[in-house]
C-alpha cells in the first residue's frame, strides 16, 4: 500500500463517514447507483459531490452527514433555507 495514500490529509471527511456509516464505499456507492470508483473521487476530492447526491447522502445517513458539510463552500447558495437553521 501507498504510504502517501495513508497519510492523505486532504481526504474528504464527510464521504468517509458516510461510508463507515453505510458499512463500505461499496454500500454507498450502490445505495447512491454510482461506481465505488466515484466515491473514492469525492473522498480525495479530485471530484465535488454532485448537489443531487449531497441530498441522499444526508438522507442514508439520516442527518450525520449534512449537505454543508458535503458542501461547504457553496451550500448557502444552493439551499439558501439552510441559512435560517443556524
Amino acid at each position: 500500500m501507498d504510504k502517501s495514500s495513508e497519510a492523505n490529509t486532504s481526504e474528504f471527511r464527510p464521504i468517509r463517514q458516510a461510508c463507515e456509516l453505510l458499512g463500505s464505499a461499496t454500500n454507498l456507492a450502490k445505495q447512491l447507483g454510482v461506481s465505488p470508483v466515484t466515491i473514492n473521487q469525492w473522498a480525495l476530492k479530485q471530484r465535488p459531490v454532485p448537489i443531487i447526491r449531497c441530498v441522499q447522502i444526508e438522507e442514508l445517513t439520516n442527518g450525520a452527514v449534512t449537505r454543508k458539510q458535503l458542501r461547504p463552500d457553496d451550500w448557502s447558495q444552493i439551499w439558501p433555507e439552510l441559512r435560517e437553521i443556524d
